[in-house]
């Protein structure tokens, strides 16, 4: 795995984590941001993301319950120091019980900044009631805004739910409305400029993600995916971009200016500009392992532990067993870098 040099030496796997304070790592990184996978499945089968036919979905007692959730929600954020808590998939949509989810999670105290990432499917009927139970914004996938393109991207003929779930999130007040897009290797930097425009038109906030090996079929080629800097030089030749003199501090993003303030976008380019040094992320997927990075190859099975009667010194212990172990980089520029088995449907974004 690649090294990346976080300006301080890792004390190594001898010293033991730390029983108390921040989620930290060996190389003095703090988790506050965590991302849970509520399910792994999903409603579109986008062609970056899983097969035409779907996969082989958890069974439902592997999933953690409602009530297993709540309990590991509340130790994150009352014992580990989480403030930011993202629901993800799949699909977070066609999960059980997510406003109710939402709900227990904006009544823990301190209370965590709440996010969704969401394809959208669905979302115009129960934006408003999200927002209600105490969500405070949402990013929604979007890859294009040509219809044949997206049909063809995601396998199904479903733009117009999508559009339809913007605007309702937008009316709901699920503000600022961010939109992902993961540009498709041939069409995609047409889509992004038209991507740029539909959200600079509509109050957006586009965020384009550099595709990663995260498939489930390992078919992912570096040569094929577009690059952030392509990109830059694509949207550049339309827009006037100036960086956003913001800190950027542990955000995913660069920030660039649009003609001057009108819109802002985003770059998140994880395989060409890695920001591993500045990951605040820990997960936990909707089986309940936590992953303390998105390309982890080891998993720690909090639901076992749970099933098994721990307590919640016992949990809090394992979850920062997991983080203090944590690696330097995700290593997906290392000649030996392995793909995790777990595709991003499984893990969550």
């Amino acid at each position: 795995m690649t090294v990346i040099d976080l300006g301080v030496p890792s004390l190594g796997p001898a010293v033991p984590a730390p029983a108390d304070g921040p989620l930290v790592d060996t190389f003095g990184r703090i988790a506050t941001d965590l991302r849970v996978s509520l399910t792994d499945r999903c409603n579109l089968r986008c062609t970056y993301c899983m097969p035409a036919e779907g996969l082989d979905w958890l069974p439902g007692d592997q999933l953690l319950t409602p009530e297993e959730l709540t309990r590991l929600l509340r130790i994150a954020v009352t014992r580990l120091g989480i403030t930011s808590v993202r629901f993800t998939g799949g699909e977070p949509l066609v999960a059980k019980n997510l406003e109710g989810i939402v709900a227990a999670t904006a009544a823990l105290r301190p209370r965590p900044e709440i996010t969704l990432t969401t394809n959208g499917i669905g979302l115009a009927k129960r934006a408003a009631a999200l927002q209600q139970a105490g969500l405070d914004r949402i990013n929604v996938s979007l890859d294009t805004v040509d219809a044949a393109r997206f049909s063809r991207i995601t396998r199904r003929d479903r733009l117009h739910d999508v559009l339809a779930g913007l605007e309702a999130a937008k009316a709901a007040g699920l503000n600022p409305v961010k939109v992902n897009a993961v540009l498709d290797p041939v069409t995609g930097l047409d889509d992004a400029v038209e991507l740029l425009r539909f959200c600079v038109d509509h109050g957006y906030q586009l965020r384009i993600i550099e595709q990663m090996p995260l498939d489930a079929e390992h078919q992912w080629q570096r040569g094929e995916a577009i690059a952030a800097d392509d990109v830059l030089a694509a949207l550049r030749r339309h827009f006037d971009l100036t960086p956003d003199p913001a800190p950027r501090g542990s955000a995913p993003a660069e920030l660039w200016r649009v003609d001057g303030g009108r819109g802002s976008v985003g770059i998140i380019a994880s395989v060409s500009h890695a920001f591993c040094a500045a990951c605040d992320r820990t997960r936990l997927t909707a089986d309940g392992q936590v992953r303390n990075c998105l390309f982890a190859r080891q998993e720690t099975d909090l639901r076992r532990l749970m099933r098994t009667g721990g307590d919640d010194d016992a949990l809090e212990a394992a979850w920062r067993a997991a983080m203090w172990a944590k690696a330097a980089g995700h290593g997906i520029n290392d000649p030996g870098f392995v793909q995790p088995d777990r595709p991003m449907s499984a893990i969550g974004g």
